[in-house]
């Protein structure tokens, strides 16, 4: 295969070299020190954590924990009737709603006719579940809620399925600690601030207008 010689001469081209040429090293890079530099880097960073010369990004779990919002997706919660007893009327919502088939429901007859149904067996698989919330919206008893606990750390798959039992735990009823959920009592009470403040500020602007006019 032949070049054009009139090819060789446009901008940036060149004509490469026939051998190739090793690259001799310095004396430094002989040394590696080179290297040094990426090390000062890596320690420097590493001073100013340990004697706080600057803002941490990291936090010391589990001493430190992050406030996250109230909406947060995290451990499930079954809610409960003023009785004690499970909310949940065993409807199968949740389990059909649930993109990663995670739960498992086994219904039962409910003594109180008024119930008809209750979860002899509930149980969510918390490695398949993606937390998207799809449970909290289907059920039309507001029986599962979830809640800002993010601690989930299991041993083994059996640990990973949480049942009945566990959902229920009263420590993650906590107000400060719910999460996602169909309801949100504390904004009702901002909302009905807004409005009444919003409502202040039309009559207001009513009243200016009418006495402008007059």
């Amino acid at each position: 295969m032949t070049v054009d010689p009139r090819a060789l001469s446009l901008p940036g081209i060149q004509d490469p070299p026939k051998t190739p040429r090793r690259r001799r090293m310095t004396f430094a890079e002989r040394l590696y020190l080179p290297l040094l530099a990426g090390m000062w880097v890596t320690l420097r960073h590493m001073l100013q954590n340990l004697f706080g010369l600057r803002k941490r990004v990291t936090i010391q779990y589990p001493e430190e924990r992050r406030q996250y919002s109230h909406r947060y997706r995290g451990h499930h919660i079954l809610t409960t009737r003023p009785d004690g007893s499970v909310r949940c009327v065993a409807c199968f919502l949740c389990a059909t709603a649930c993109p990663a088939e995670c739960i498992h429901i086994e219904a039962g007859e409910q003594p109180d006719v008024n119930i008809e149904k209750y979860p002899v067996v509930y149980e969510i698989d918390m490695l398949r579940c993606v937390f998207c919330g799809y449970c909290v919206d289907a059920c039309p008893e507001e029986a599962i809620i979830m809640s800002n606990n993010y601690d989930m750390a299991y041993y083994s798959r059996d640990q990973s399925i949480v049942g009945k039992a566990d959902l229920m735990k009263p420590y993650t009823i906590d107000p400060e600690r719910l999460g996602y959920r169909p309801s949100y009592p504390e904004e009702d009470v901002k909302r009905a601030e807004m409005r009444r403040q919003a409502l202040d500020l039309v009559t207001a602007a009513k009243a200016r207008s009418g006495a402008t006019n007059h």
